[in-house]
Parts: structure tokens; sequence; C-alpha cells
């Protein structure tokens, strides 16, 4: 017995040299045999992961937008504010509602840019009858936004297609009201009139309706465009007019000139009058200053320039005025024949 053992460890030792004395250690061996609760909380725990993802309970809102919270389809009477909130999934869910500045283009012309953009909506301009009965385009744009505050009850009362249910039939029937009150050919003419009315009346009727929706930004007329018979119409008049005008600025610039003639004539015939009368006044001053006495003192200093005069020339010949009245005439006839004398001989 004990040399059988001997040989068993002999040649273990052998075959321990024969593989270079190391021995790779074995893998421990694992039990799949594992607990049936255990494997229900893993799957469990897998299942509620998996939940999480799918499901998503949690929701961002960001500035300028409102969450309406809504359980077993029952909306919440308080918009959610901006942040993060949490929902149970399948049980309750959030709807975000934009209460930025909205715009509503009514235009003839489809722009498609502008339909496009973010928070702005196009549709037809609106067809107006005018007084008349005649057919007239408006177009409008309209800026508006949710009421914050009063989002849920929008929400709940008019859904969430409320802008179609609220703002666009008020707008279309204030500027039928409005402009149904004119003609079209004067609805040019009251532009700003009518701009301002159809405003107000959009104005009233939005924030003061029920729950106070939305709150109305600016409405802008932008474009009346008439049926082309009233365009024509509106030319000829406006052609007579100019030409009224025209015939009014030549009339005018006639009286003008025949003004500023007649303020010529005028001022010569002034003149002479005034140059006469003034000449007539003088007369009557020296008419009056003329006494007998200062005649006859007159009279004495003339005929004493005579007598002066005959000492140098005692030829000259004196005409007396008829009445003896001064002045006298005298006419130096020598140098009267010495002229005669000298031109004789030459």
């Amino acid at each position: 017995m004990a040399s059988d053992m001997n040989d068993y460890f002999n040649k273990k030792k052998k075959e321990e040299q024969r593989g270079g004395g190391f021995q790779a250690p074995k893998p421990p061996k694992i039990d799949f045999n594992m607990n049936g609760n255990k494997v229900g909380a893993l799957w469990f725990i897998a299942g509620v992961v998996l939940l999480l993802l799918l499901a998503k309970p949690f929701i961002i809102i960001t500035e300028g937008e409102r969450g309406i919270l809504s359980t077993n389809g029952k909306y919440e009477s308080q918009a959610l504010l901006p942040g993060l909130h949490f929902m149970i999934p399948l049980i309750q869910q959030i709807y975000i509602v934009d209460t930025k500045m909205h715009v509503i283009n009514y235009s003839a012309k489809v722009d498609s840019a502008a339909a496009a953009g973010d928070g702005i909506l196009l549709k037809p301009a609106i067809t107006v009858l005018d007084k008349r009965g005649l057919p007239v385009a408006i177009d409008i744009t309209v800026q508006y936004r949710m009421n914050a505050q009063l989002a849920s009850q929008t929400v709940s009362n008019w859904g969430f297609n409320w802008e179609d249910k609220i703002i666009d039939p008020v707008a279309r029937d204030v500027v039928r009201n409005v402009v149904g009150q004119y003609e079209a050919e004067s609805l040019p003419i009251m532009r700003n009139t009518i701009a301002l009315k159809i405003e107000s009346g959009i104005r009233s009727a939005i924030e003061h309706g029920k729950n106070s929706p939305a709150a109305l930004e600016s409405v802008q007329l932008r474009e009346i465009t008439l049926p082309q018979k009233v365009k024509d119409q509106i030319e000829r008049v406006q052609v007579a007019k100019q030409e009224v005008e025209r015939a009014q600025q030549d009339v005018e610039r006639a009286k003008q000139e025949a003004f500023k003639k007649e303020t010529e004539a005028q001022g010569t015939a002034n003149a002479i009058t005034i140059q006469a009368e003034a000449q007539a006044k003088a007369n009557r001053l020296i008419g009056a200053s003329l006494t007998p006495g200062l005649l006859k003192l007159e009279q004495i200093q003339v005929q004493g320039k005579f007598n002066e005069a005959l000492k140098e020339n005692k030829d000259a010949k004196i005409f007396l005025t008829p009445g003896g009245s001064t002045p006298n005439i005298w006419l130096d006839t020598k140098n009267i024949d010495n002229e005669k004398l000298s031109s004789t001989g030459k």
C-alpha cells in the first residue's frame, strides 16, 4: 500500500515537471439557479427604467410659453410657468401654448416667406361691400398675444385653435361694419379715420370678450383695393380737379397782373392829382398874397430896374403891359442895330 502511494506521487511529480511546473487556475463555477424574488425585482427595475425612457414624465417650459396640465382629460385652472415640471405618465399630460407676439396678415398677395414665419398667419384679404354695395378688398395686419394668466381658461373654452374662433371672426366683422359706412370713392380720403375705427372696434371686442383671452397690440390698415371702375372714376375726377386748379391759378395770375397795372395807373394819377392840387394851392396862396399895395411896390421895384437899365442903354424900348401892371418888357434896340450892321458889312 505504501509503495502504491509513492508511485502515485512520483508520477504526479513527473507530469508537473513536463508541464513547466505551472498550472492555470480553474474558473469558478456560477450558480444560475437564482431565487425567484430576485429575478422579479430585476425585471421590475428594468421595466421602470424603460418606461421612464419612453414616457418622459417631465417637461421644460421656456420663456414666452405656458403649460396646460391635463389630468385624465381635465385641464387645470392655472397655467404652468416656465421651468421644469413633472407629470404622471399615462395619466397626466402637459400641453405647451405660445404666449409670444402673434401676427395675422390679411393680404390679397400671397407671401410664402411671411406664411412660414414663426407666429405669423397669412389669410386672404377681407372683402367688404361699401355703402353702395361695391366690393372692396382690405389688407390689414393684426398683432396680438395670448393672455398668459388665463391661458388655461382660453384653451378650455375655445381649444388650441382659439385664434381662428376669436381673432379672425372679430377682425372681419369689424372691418365690414366700418368700411360699409362709406362709399368706395371716399375710402382713400378717409383712410386715417377708418384705420382708427377698425383698431378701436377690434380692441374693444377682443379685450372685453369673455375671460379676455388675448391682448391686442396693434392693427395696421395697409391697403385698400378698389374696383377698377371706381379707380377710373377717381382718376377722372382728379384730372378734372387738376385742370380746375390750373385754370384757377391762371385766373389768379391775371388778377394779380391787372391789380398791379391798376395800382401803377392809380399811383400815376394820384401823383398828377397831388401835383396839381399842390400847384393850385400854391397859386391860391400866391393870389391871396398879391394885395394892391404889394403889386404897386413890385411895380416900383421893376420900374427902378428899368431906370437903371436906361442909364446904360438910352436906345432901349420899353413896353408897358395893359393896365400898367408888372412886369414891363424892354428891348435893347441899340444892340440889335449893331448886330444888323455887322452882319451887313460882312
